[in-house]
């Protein structure tokens, strides 16, 4: 488990380096300077020698982004994290601005004309650093690249060393397909777009391509790395030696050449002339201008692992079901101890994360959660993406009701599931709401839908049931899920918000409406679902797909007004209910098994 800031950091924590970076900028020459979270690998969970947004403000967000100029700096960040920002950042020193509504382009808009603000390549996408340039324009301002990064020179020694967990290999019978295989088809893809080589950044891509995992990070068994892969099918992997484990030569075989992070940049100075595939969305600023500079012709493309990486195979859907059982199991231990001693001594938020923990780790194989466990008691719910810290613990009180999204990593599987759970008696309106937020779940889970939909057509089936109430969320329906990866993946997602990628059998996607009532209670109801051809249609005309439920944990059936319901929503409701009894059921103790089989009874 990685090195990681304490969240409950005094707030001048980040402040006191202010100073530092101040003065490194200035003897650059730099009015301002740009830290984003990202990191060289566009990562969402980063290493501590990688969180500089943390060193320099203290705020240890999984997003967000900064902005230091000499008289002024501001932290930037999302809904998720209002409340922590503020107990992490010294506000004497950081303005507190929305990264979304304007955002930093807003606030490079405001510069002093002729100000000349700082920016490592290494940690900007291209897409990203073309919006940034336009706003700083806008004021007359500069956005330079450095070749130092000042932020990095203040560190200094005191900076962690880079993180050199071993690489290891995932085997074939967690894969389904070997690296050979895999490389073949990407070299195939290549060829086609008349490209002859794709310089591959995205972690998740490398670990998903050659059949490894690492441990750089947490939440996620990344291998932080770069690769060239060729037409052909060989490919050069960039990988710290101290990462290599014996066995790891072998395992990637006599097509793959092992070389260290330092011989990249010659390495990409080699394609000169040549047409290399890079991927804008998750590749930095700085491998397109490497290559550029090296006379490489540069292709912007979908990092080509990305797709067959979302579209999972038989061996890979057979395990991520067997890992939702396992996981399903703990759940149900959880959530029986819940409606038991939780009803009489209702747990805090941080009792309730580590209550959950323990029984996934009682599993024995849990290799790591697959993100922060969201544990949100009475308002706090309200705050979709709310994660309870020293400060802000709440305890459940009685008729409120309790948010927990959570999940965990294991070898064969990655799982992410949302419960809300009634603490006493709930009040009518929350029964009510919730009963429009299972409608809409219901209605994702037993859709039906022709090849070449997009999760944006069909988001608004999860919302028809609270529109009809003047009721909505603000967060997307769904997100893809990798295998024993990462818990947020695309290119597939259910959202209001435009996406071109088609639904295709072998996706994972969250099914996850939701309803928040401010400073009040927030309900979400959440499980991972599989794209699989919908076979059972009789006299269809096009080829269709469906879902399949990967999670199997009860719902709570004292927040659902049957009367809301139709008769088919009741009948799918039992059959999902009829079905976590028959496979989760085996898996628990008798004492639980009979609390579930009422938990599970029909409405």
């Amino acid at each position: 488990m990685r090195q990681t800031f304490d969240e409950s950091t005094d707030p001048t924590f980040g402040s006191r380096h202010v100073p530092l970076i101040r003065a490194a900028m200035a003897a650059q020459g730099l009015d301002g300077f740009l830290v984003p979270h990202e990191d060289e690998h566009q990562n969402e969970y980063l290493p501590a020698a990688n969180d500089r947004l943390a060193w320099a403000s203290g705020f240890t967000g999984s997003a967000g982004a900064g902005v230091i100029m000499s008289d002024r700096a501001a932290v930037f960040v999302d809904g998720r994290y209002t409340l922590q920002v503020r107990e992490q950042v010294d506000q004497d020193i950081f303005e507190i601005r929305d990264l979304v509504e304007g955002g930093v382009p807003a606030y490079l808009e405001t510069a002093r004309a002729g100000a000349v603000i700082g920016y490592d390549a290494r940690l900007h996408s291209p897409q990203a650093l073309e919006a940034l340039k336009a706003a700083a324009g806008k004021a007359g301002a500069l956005l330079k690249a450095v070749a130092a990064n000042p932020l990095d020179q203040a560190w200094g020694a005191a900076r962690p060393a880079q993180p050199t967990a071993p690489v290891v290999p995932q085997p074939l019978e967690h894969t389904g397909e070997d690296s050979a295989s895999k490389r073949g088809r990407i070299g195939e893809s290549l060829s086609a777009l008349g490209a002859d080589a794709a310089v591959i950044t995205a972690p998740a891509s490398i670990a998903w391509l050659f059949n490894v995992r690492g441990g750089d990070v947490i939440r996620t068994p990344l291998p932080l790395s770069q690769a060239i892969v060729k037409g052909d099918g060989t490919a050069r992997l960039f990988l710290d030696p101290a990462k290599v484990t014996d066995d790891l030569p072998a395992w990637l075989g006599n097509q793959v050449s092992l070389e260290t992070p330092e011989a990249l940049e010659g390495a990409l100075a080699e394609l000169k002339g040549k047409s290399v595939l890079v991927d804008p969305g998750q590749s930095s600023a700085w491998y397109f201008d490497t290559l550029t500079a090296a006379g490489a012709t540069v292709v912007r493309g979908m990092d080509p692992c990305t797709l067959p990486r979302a579209c999972k195979n038989s061996v890979e859907i057979d395990g991520t079901r067997e890992a939702h059982r396992r996981d399903g199991a703990a759940l149900t231990r959880f959530l029986h101890w819940l409606a038991t001693d939780g009803q009489i001594n209702p747990p805090d938020e941080k009792e309730a994360v580590a209550k959950l923990e323990g029984f996934r780790e009682a599993t024995g194989v849990l290799k790591d959660l697959s993100f922060d466990t969201i544990g949100a008691a009475n308002g706090h719910g309200a705050l979709p993406h709310y994660r309870p810290t020293e400060r802000s613990n709440e305890r459940a009180a009685l008729g409120s009701l309790l948010l927990v999204d959570s999940g965990g990593q294991y070898l064969d599987g990655t799982t992410d599931v949302t419960r809300t759970v009634a603490i006493g008696t709930p009040t009518a309106e929350m029964v009510q709401r919730n009963t429009l937020v299972l409608k809409g779940h219901l209605a994702i889970a037993r859709l039906r839908f022709p090849a070449g939909t997009t999760g944006s057509a069909i988001d608004a089936f999860a919302r028809a049931a609270l529109w009809a109430h003047g009721l909505d969320y603000d967060h997307g329906t769904g997100h893809g899920v990798g295998v024993y990866l990462g818990v947020h993946e695309g290119p597939q997602r259910i959202s209001k918000a435009p996406n071109i990628i088609a639904l295709q059998p072998g996706m994972i996607v969250s099914n996850e409406p939701g309803f928040y009532k401010s400073g009040e209670y927030g309900i979400r109801i959440e499980n991972l679902e599989v794209v699989m051809p919908a076979e059972d249609i009789v006299g269809g005309e096009r080829p269709m797909h469906r879902f399949e439920a990967l999670t199997l944990a009860p719902i709570d059936r004292r927040l659902i007004d049957k009367a809301l319901l139709t008769a088919e929503e009741i009948a799918q409701f039992d059959a999902y209910h009829a079905r976590v009894l028959r496979e989760i059921g085996p898996r628990v103790e008798p004492e639980i098994r009979a609390w579930l089989e009422e938990a599970c009874a029909p409405l």
